[in-house]
């Protein structure tokens, strides 16, 4: 796998919105075909509410399949009664796909039956190695889905937005799925990072808009990016605290917990993941982590004890813990 692709290889400009095909299942020929617009597939008038996911499935760790299966039957689990439910449409935020989780994720029936998806290969990731993708309700209406590819950035990420209608009159709720830039570097890039990504999220026409992802927030100038750029953080708007990062769980952590025991010690326990939003249109309802120790399967025994091998507590699938935002869509 190529870590960054060769730069007359690609067709965008960075910090400019790049319009990129998604796909729908096609029965009829049994593949995913690209479309750049789509119509709800039901009565949107009947939808409520917005439950938007977020999960980093660690693209370094070995049996990326086995891992990645094990994440989609949790994600499987956890939305099946909103995808019953009349009134609440589904979004799910990847970070760290590899190209072979892309078709694992693109042969899962359920997928295929109720969410669009916003890549099958890697044509729009700067990174060869691993990238973002999304699945979104097919009940939604999406009008548009364009990325944005960081300048500033040395490890090829971006931001991956979905334009959705769900309110009378066509105004448009927008998702954005987004791997911030990791580590401590100098100068740091994940500032200028949301910077970018808020001036899409409060562009003209947005009744409302979602961002959630890995934001790698480590340092203390992470803790105020929303409030730097005009955006409320669900988890602290619903009175959740920040932690040190070496006391006990407090309920913010997302990364840590299930990392290997000498990272942990280093690094303690941070609040990587994060949802933040604006816009009249959504009213946060609920926020909560998800993921917690989730396993490959009992039957895949060699992938169980080779994850043992280097050293986790638990065959744990990724180091992070997701994390899911409810909303009330107001009209």
């Amino acid at each position: 796998m190529e870590m960054r692709k060769p730069t007359s290889s690609i067709p965008w400009q960075t910090d400019r919105p790049w319009k990129q095909f998604f796909y729908v299942w096609s029965p009829e020929t049994s593949r995913w075909q690209g479309i750049q617009s789509s119509q709800s597939s039901s009565d949107k008038s009947n939808l409520m509410k917005l439950a938007v996911y977020s999960w980093n499935i660690d693209f370094m760790l070995p049996h990326g399949e086995a891992r990645m299966n094990a994440a989609l039957k949790h994600l499987e689990e956890l939305t099946r009664q909103h995808r019953l439910d009349n009134d609440t449409a589904v979004a799910i935020n990847l970070q760290e796909c590899v190209p072979l989780d892309l078709e694992t994720i693109g042969e899962k029936d359920w997928i295929r039956d109720s969410f669009y998806c916003t890549d099958i290969d890697t044509s729009a990731w700067a990174s060869g190695a691993y990238g973002t993708a999304s699945l979104i309700d097919r009940r939604l209406e999406i009008s548009s889905c364009f990325r944005v590819h960081y300048s500033a950035t040395q490890m090829e990420r971006d931001a991956l937005f979905i334009d959705v209608s769900v309110l009378p009159g066509g105004q448009k709720v927008r998702l954005c799925n987004t791997h911030l830039e990791s580590l401590v570097l100098e100068p740091p890039m994940r500032p200028a990072q949301m910077r970018l990504i808020a001036t899409y999220l409060h562009a003209e026409g947005i009744a409302g808009a979602v961002v959630t992802g890995d934001f790698n927030a480590i340092q203390p100038f992470d803790r105020s990016l929303h409030l730097d750029n005009d955006l409320e953080d669900a988890y602290l708007e619903l009175g959740g605290q920040e932690g040190d990062g070496r006391s006990a769980d407090n309920g913010a952590y997302t990364w840590g917990q299930q990392a290997l025991p000498e990272l942990r010690l280093l690094y303690g326990c941070s609040r990587m993941d994060k949802v933040f939003f604006c816009g009249d249109s959504l009213r946060l309802q609920g926020f909560e982590r998800f993921g917690a120790d989730v396993e490959p399967d009992q039957e895949e025994e060699e992938v169980r004890k080779e994850l043992l091998s280097i050293g986790f507590e638990r065959p744990w699938v990724t180091d992070h813990l997701g994390v899911k935002a409810t909303f009330e869509i107001v009209a």
